[in-house]
């Protein structure tokens, strides 16, 4: 079957494709049988074939209709079918085979039709618009006089019959995933909606790339080639043997520091056998568990015929920091690095914004907890499309005691279905141990429905002993509770050290406090600031230069030479992922977790006897919500430790997550409730996507900043240029990512408004630039000034 005609000899069109003056049409049925197949095949790594490739069947029957075909073949337009650009319904075409599934079903198969057809519904109702919530959304839609008029016009078009009434036997209902209740109390909700958002992942995916190869074939083709897992294994092997031998040719093998840092290693490695399922890694900060844990997983992923390693993280603003790291080892095109997400309201949407959207086809992926959460709740179809690929796959779960505790509830019930349905194993690794297994110790309306005792298994022998041996710091309770001033209380406190880092829990107190140390310090080179107003780029390349000079001076002190100073302002983005070592840091009053995570930043080669953390209370509360509850947490907690006790003791965390999840609402929106399957089908799809937003901002976005390294540096010009010539493509995307900032709908609105930041154009939904006009509002220093413009560049230089 061709995969693309002349248009004058196609009777139904499903997409056309413009080369010079010609137009090539790509023909409807050559589409819907590959992707009933590609979707079908997707689908077999769950037991659900024959559902995906009946969705894709009978997706695009709509096409069949005269007026969309009058439409596509007049227009011209390569976006011609994307439904959400089309105002007019005599042109639309998703309704039609989620009307015809209700109809012929149940008349071929009373028993089962029904229930079939409620999924197909879902999934073709939803290929363009996302998955809508049955009642009052789907419901009223098909009891529209033009949903009606459009499937009886597509299939009295001559539809051909092996499409219409396809002869192959019928999903089977057996292979329906629906919820189960026990009678123990341990019900996982979310299971029938869960299952109807991977075939949909499956139908995605599977029309786009069809699509793909017909609009972009040489694009199309460069999807493989990747490593295979054996083969990335040996490339890890090979790197960590250079690092041995690095560390012992620098004279620190022997370090008690690096002694533990190889057990952990072995602990990972011997354990990867084990069978599919849950593990905790639970190692303290600078023990090395980045790459012990993907040790783990690359080699449990072998023995277990596993697809693909999801590195998960829980910070946009540090992803880059582990993603270079594994390119170093694996290569470029064997990691995708996923974080800043283009979203693209349907009614925008372009044929290169569809094709653009992510799929994680790559071995290894780097991602946020915000991609990989929020796409499991997903209803747009940009965000499922990659959803599939997480079956059979190994997920790690970096800084796992970072999980949204408004969303707990949900997040565990989809980790559970993950490891249950689709062939998944997880990896909790953390330093601080969120307190996970199910108990009715608090208010039951409250209380986890988790894992049982023993389901989730420890990798590390003897956890309490790792801790002791790798104590390296002394960690000093505020005296008082009350808040300091102002910023310039603490400021000339900071400028006595000569290495220092201090630790925020905001991007303005950063800002504000960098100023204010700025003031007591004699050279502004000696003081840097990082924070998530910094693009990608930006920060790693402070980071660097951090690093360097932290390495610099131990090499200048081992000489007898006086050090140059360095002294670091930070939010919490350096509490993950980053590997710096400082003598002495200073953290605003916290979560537990996050004290921990910043004590680890602390002579974290353990190259003194004992490194100091101080611990402050900031002028002003966190915000309410998580922030406080934390804080909140942690004050309750060391209130109750005797003077001389261990403030970050390891038996101290699971009171400390019992008494924050203790006073939370698990799941404060009711999505499980929204997800829950009542026997019907009825699932509130549209409702629960939009409630599950990670971000308290509602819709915010990103903006590509025009950030220069230094006089000679265009890169980003260059693919702001190569976006204008060639169009969304998704390898750009992923090089812009380095340097979009995110920020909330208030200031993106504001920045708009005043011309400070401009949308890239129609041909670009939902990319957002900085005015080449301004080239003040990214400030080499702090990153993106919200506010707009600074009135006056010199004021943030002394």
């Amino acid at each position: 079957m061709s995969n693309e005609m002349d248009i004058d000899d196609c009777e139904f069109i499903a997409h056309i494709r413009k080369d010079g003056e010609r137009l090539i049409a790509h023909p409807l049925d050559s589409h819907s049988f590959a992707v009933s197949g590609r979707a079908g095949g997707f689908a077999a790594t769950f037991e659900s074939s024959t559902w995906a490739a009946l969705a894709g069947l009978w997706h695009d029957l709509g096409k069949h209709r005269p007026g969309f075909q009058r439409y596509i073949r007049q227009c011209g337009d390569p976006s011609a079918h994307i439904e959400g650009r089309i105002a007019d319904a005599d042109k639309t075409h998703s309704a039609a085979g989620a009307l015809w599934a209700i109809e012929y079903l149940p008349e071929r198969d009373p028993q089962t039709g029904g229930a079939i057809a409620r999924v197909m519904a879902y999934l073709i109702a939803g290929h363009h618009a996302g998955l809508g919530d049955w009642q009052g959304e789907l419901t009223t839609r098909f009891h529209k006089a033009d949903s009606k008029r459009e499937m009886e016009e597509a299939t009295a078009t001559g539809t051909p019959k092996n499409i219409l009434k396809p002869e192959n036997a019928l999903p089977d209902l057996a292979t329906l995933k629906a919820h189960v209740e026990k009678r123990d109390g341990s019900d996982i909700y979310g299971r029938f909606a869960l299952w109807v958002r991977m075939l949909f992942s499956c139908l995605v995916d599977a029309d786009f790339l069809d699509t793909e190869r017909f609009m972009a074939y040489d694009k199309s083709e460069g999807r493989n080639g990747f490593l295979s897992l054996d083969e990335m294994a040996q490339r890890l092997t090979e790197h960590l043997d250079n690092m041995e031998r690095d560390v012992a040719e620098r004279g620190e093998a022997d370090s008690a520091v690096n002694r533990k840092r190889r057990h952990i290693l072995h602990c990972c490695l011997d354990r990867a056998s084990e069978a599919p399922g849950f593990f905790s890694l639970t190692v303290p900060t600078g023990g090395g568990k980045t790459l012990s844990s993907l040790a783990f997983a690359l080699n449990h992923a072998r023995h277990q015929q596993k697809r693909r390693i999801i590195y998960a993280i829980p910070y946009t603003s540090i992803i880059e920091q582990t993603a270079g790291i594994f390119r170093d080892i694996f290569g470029e095109e064997n990691v995708v690095e996923h974080h800043s997400s283009v979203e693209v309201d349907p009614k925008q949407e372009t044929h290169r914004s569809r094709l653009a959207c992510e799929n994680w086809d790559a071995p290894l992926i780097v991602t946020t907890n915000v991609q990989l959460l929020e796409s499991l709740f997903a209803s747009r179809t940009s965000r499922c499309r990659k959803l599939h690929n997480l079956v059979g796959s190994v997920i790690v779960l970096d800084e796992a005691q970072l999980l949204p505790v408004d969303f707990l509830q949900p997040v565990v019930d989809v980790l559970r279905l993950l490891v249950q349905d689709y062939g998944v194993s997880i990896v909790l690794c953390t330093a601080t141990q969120p307190a996970l297994e199910s108990r009715t110790g608090f208010d039951q309306a409250r209380g986890l429905r988790s894992f049982a005792p023993g389901e989730v298994r420890e990798i590390i022998d003897n956890v309490p002993a790792l801790y002791e041996a790798l104590s390296r710091v002394r960690v000093h309770r505020p005296e008082s509770l009350t808040p300091l001033p102002d910023w310039q209380a603490l400021a000339p406190q900071l400028a006595t050290h000569e290495a220092m880092l201090a630790i925020v829990s905001r991007r303005v107190d950063a800002r504000d406090l960098y100023q204010a140390v700025r003031q007591e310090t004699d050279d502004s080179q000696d003081l840097w600031h990082l924070s998530g107003l910094m693009c990608a780029r930006h920060r790693s390349w402070v980071i660097e230069r951090i690093k360097a000079l932290l390495t610099a001076r131990r090499q200048a002190q081992a000489r007898g030479e006086t050090p140059v100073p360095i002294r670091v302002i930070s939010t919490q983005l350096v509490e993950a992922g980053v590997d710096i070592d400082f003598p002495v840091v200073y953290r605003a009053l916290a979560g537990l977790d996050s004290i921990a995570q910043a004590a680890g930043r602390c002579n974290r080669e353990g190259r003194l006897a004992e490194g100091q953390v101080y611990v402050f209370v900031p002028p002003k509360l966190p915000p309410p919500g998580l922030l406080r509850m934390a804080e909140g947490a942690t004050r309750k907690l060391w209130g109750m430790l005797p003077p001389d006790a261990d403030p970050l003791a390891v038996e101290h965390f699971t009171r400390y997550f019992q008494s924050l999840y203790a006073d939370a609402v698990l799941d404060k929106h009711q999505i499980a409730v929204d997800l829950r399957f009542e026997g019907n089908g009825e699932v509130k799809f549209r409702s629960a996507a939009n409630k599950f937003r990670l971000i308290d901002e509602k819709e915010g976005a990103t903006i590509f900043v025009r950030y220069y390294r230094n006089s000679e540096d265009k890169d980003i010009d260059i693919l702001l240029a190569k976006l204008q010539k060639e169009g969304m493509q998704r390898w750009l995307l992923r090089e812009l990512q380095g340097y979009g900032v995110s920020v909330y709908a208030d200031d993106l609105a504001r920045l708009l408004n005043s011309g400070d930041v401009l949308p890239l154009g129609d041909d670009f939904p939902g990319i957002y630039i900085q005015s080449p006009k301004n080239d003040v509002l990214y400030h080499p220093i702090l990153g993106l000034n919200v506010d707009g413009a600074p009135g006056d560049p010199g004021s943030f230089i002394k």
